[in-house]
C-alpha cells in the first residue's frame, strides 16, 4: 500500500503551473476558433459547389486538414519548432506552445465546424436563396444561426482536446501542469505532485464540458 503525503506538494508552483495551462488553453482556443471557423465554412461552401474551381479548392484543403490531423501532436509540435521560433521567437513555455496548439487544433475544429453546417436543414438555405440572400448573408444570418449548438459542442469539443495537447506540450518544456507532472512525478518520482496535476485537469475537463453543455442547451431550439 503506498502512503500519499501531500503536505510535501509545492503548492506555489501548482497555481503557477495551473495558470500556465489556463493561458495555453485560452489563446489556442480563441486563436483556433478565429482560424478553423473561417476555414470550416470554407470547406461546407466549396465542398457543396458544382463549379470546377471550388471542387479544386475543397480537395487541396481537405487534403491539408487531414494531414494535420493526422500528425500526432508531440510529432508536429517538435516538426514545427523552426516555425514556432520566427513566429514568437521561441518554442518553449506558454508563447512556444500556442503556435503548434493552434494547428494541431484548428483542422480538427474546421471538420466540425463543417459537419454542423451540414446538418442545417436544406429548406431553410433555399428559401433563404429564393429571397435573393447573398452566398454571405446566408452564411452569417441562416448556416451560422442555425448550427449554433452543433457550434458550440464542436467549441467544447475541441477545447477538451487542448486540455490534454497542453499535458503533452511539457514534453519539451510547454510548461503547464503537464510539464510539472513530468518534472517532479516522472523525474522526481514525487508521484503527490502528479496526482495534483491530474485531478486539476480532469476538474478542468468537467468544468468545460458543463459550461458547454449549458449553452447548447441554451441555444437548441425546442
Amino acid at each position: 500500500m503506498m502512503n500519499f503525503d501531500f503536505s510535501t506538494v509545492n503548492w506555489s508552483d501548482v497555481s503557477s503551473a495551473t495558470g500556465e495551462t489556463l493561458q495555453m488553453m485560452l489563446f489556442s482556443v480563441l486563436f483556433t476558433f478565429l482560424v478553423g471557423l473561417p476555414l470550416g465554412v470554407l470547406l461546407y461552401l466549396t465542398g457543396r459547389t458544382d463549379s470546377t474551381v471550388g471542387k479544386i479548392v475543397y480537395s487541396i484543403l481537405s487534403f491539408i486538414v487531414n494531414v494535420l490531423r493526422s500528425v500526432p501532436f508531440v510529432i508536429l509540435m517538435i516538426a514545427i519548432i523552426p516555425i514556432t521560433r520566427i513566429v514568437v521567437g521561441t518554442s518553449i513555455g506558454v508563447e512556444g506552445t500556442i503556435p503548434p496548439l493552434v494547428i494541431a487544433a484548428a483542422p480538427f475544429f474546421a471538420r466540425l465546424v463543417e459537419t454542423s453546417l451540414r446538418e442545417v436543414d436544406r429548406g431553410v438555405i433555399e428559401a433563404a436563396q429564393a429571397m435573393g440572400a447573398s452566398t454571405w448573408q446566408i452564411v452569417y444570418k441562416v448556416l451560422l444561426p442555425e448550427a449554433m449548438p452543433g457550434l458550440i459542442a464542436g467549441t467544447t469539443i475541441t477545447a477538451v482536446t487542448l486540455v490534454s495537447y497542453t499535458a503533452m506540450s511539457g514534453l519539451i518544456g510547454g510548461g503547464g501542469l503537464g510539464d510539472l507532472a513530468i518534472r517532479y512525478g516522472y523525474h522526481r518520482y514525487e508521484i503527490e505532485m502528479m496526482i495534483v496535476a491530474i485531478v486539476i485537469m480532469v476538474i478542468l475537463v468537467q468544468v468545460l464540458q458543463w459550461i458547454g453543455d449549458a449553452f447548447v442547451r441554451r441555444y437548441t431550439r425546442k
